[in-house]
């Protein structure tokens, strides 16, 4: 190790958990609030163009962005979790290794979705949910969206990894550049230019690619594993690896694009208003829970580093001191968000239709908001240690497991379009009954296992 990584070393095992935790999860809340922010922007730009089939065209293809998003996810957690675990445990070498394999993986990975999705637009844009009025928007989105995939993947695959290291100040850096950028070429690109939905898309990936070159510029610096070609490593061992730490991410993503063309399609019966107000509901409750996420993954390296080094109880204490801050943040979140809900909606669509279904959809899942704490500090703390098969079962339930029946069971039963706004709702509270004796477990193996001698 160099001497600035060996200092980040004796940051992440020696110092308070708690203190080491909120200091690293600083630029992580920053992260991902800017994120959840700009990704808000398009929705809250286009619309502007008061059109609900333009407004609906966005919430269709998020479910396409998730995709793409699982694939960086997937690699950059499948090399991050094992990057935070070998500087633990002081092997640079494989660490390097590694953060060249994931993220060569993710370009090549990304530039094939990119080149499929292309070839078969039309079709794709009718299986994600959209309706005959909506599809012509949607393709006009996801057309653009598609060609910035090998760049999207990539860039969260540097940020992720940086952020296993202990330096997510570069991938805020990165991040909230091309957030801002994002945010200014929105109103220019679809009014200014008059591109329209269109414009919202390029927007979105020349923001992306300006963030990306400035992720790379921020693996040069400091105590940094550097990206090199030469460092790939085409062994099946490092897939593995990779898929081990990865699939969990790649699961919940994936589920979660599924959960929003079955969301979709449910919806769609009830008309565009209710596909656009349940993208827009979509869209706020990523962004009330991004800063939640943020902190969690400032506990991801304490807990990486940790695992490896052996000092289990610095896991557990960093775990639960998450799992209560989220709580109470969610807590006051919720009841925000539920006494506030028809203004919310409207800041994205002022169309009564919209408001109307939004707001019911929106407080359900306001009541059923902090149970998130414990899910995803769960899954994140499961993933980081390397137990595959409990992580992907977790990040499976919330969108997958349970959702996806249950937004078809309750569309079809007689609550109708009630039984769509609560879905996520009653997932939410299924979930968290299946998470807690999995952690549970998990949490009293750990104390059995042998500690590192101090």
């Amino acid at each position: 190790m160099g001497e600035e990584q060996e200092q980040k070393f004796h940051q992440l095992t020696e110092e308070p958990v708690s203190r080491v935790i909120s200091h690293l999860a600083v630029p992580c809340i920053i992260s991902m609030l800017v994120t959840a922010f700009y990704n808000m922007a398009d929705t809250f730009f286009v619309g502007m163009l008061r059109s609900n089939a333009a407004t609906g065209a966005v919430g269709v293809v998020f479910s396409m962005m998730a995709v793409i998003q699982g694939v960086g996810f997937f690699f950059g957690h499948g090399s991050g979790n094992f990057i935070s675990r070998e500087l633990g445990r002081r092997n640079t070498d494989s660490a390097s290794n590694m953060a060249a394999t994931g993220f060569f993986s993710a370009l090549f990975t990304g530039l094939l979705i990119c080149v499929f999705g292309e070839i078969f637009l039309t079709p794709l844009a009718a299986f994600l949910g959209s309706s005959p009025t909506i599809l012509p928007y949607a393709k006009d989105y996801l057309r653009v969206i598609l060609i910035g995939a090998p760049w999207m993947t990539a860039s969260l695959v540097l940020n992720n990894q940086l952020r296993f290291q202990g330096n997510a100040i570069y991938g805020t850096i990165g991040i909230a550049s091309g957030a801002v950028l994002n945010i200014g070429l929105d109103p220019l690109l679809i009014f200014v230019f008059d591109l329209g939905v269109a414009g919202a898309a390029w927007a979105t990936i020349i923001s992306q690619f300006a963030g990306f070159c400035l992720l790379l510029a921020g693996c040069t610096r400091g105590a940094t594993l550097h990206i090199h070609i030469s460092r790939v490593q085409l062994k099946w061992s490092y897939f593995k690896l990779i898929i081990q730490g990865g699939l969990p991410s790649l699961a919940r993503q994936s589920l979660a694009s599924v959960a929003t063309i079955c969301l979709n399609h449910a919806a769609m019966p009830y008309g565009d208003a209710a596909i656009a107000a349940m993208g827009v509901v979509q869209r706020i409750t990523t962004f009330g829970a991004s800063a939640m996420i943020g902190f969690g993954q400032g506990f991801q390296p304490v807990c990486g580093f940790n695992y490896g080094a052996r000092l289990y109880h610095r896991v557990k204490e960093g775990f639960w001191f998450c799992v209560k801050v989220a709580a109470v943040f969610l807590l006051v979140i919720g009841a925000l968000g539920f006494a506030f809900a028809p203004q919310l909606i409207a800041l994205f669509r002022d169309d009564p239709g919209v408001i109307a279904i939004g707001t019911v959809a929106l407080r359900f899942q306001c009541v059923t908001f902090f149970f998130q704490a414990w899910i995803t500090m769960s899954n994140m703390m499961l993933q980081t240690i390397g137990r595959t098969v409990p992580a992907t079962f977790v990040a499976m339930a919330r969108q997958g497991i349970f959702f996806i029946p249950l937004v078809w069971l309750l569309s079809l039963s007689p609550l109708g379009l009630l039984g769509v706004q609560m879905a996520q709702s009653v997932s939410d509270l299924l979930t968290l009954a299946a998470a807690v004796p999995i952690q549970l477990y998990v949490l009293r193996q750990m104390s059995q296992m042998q500690p590192a001698k101090v």
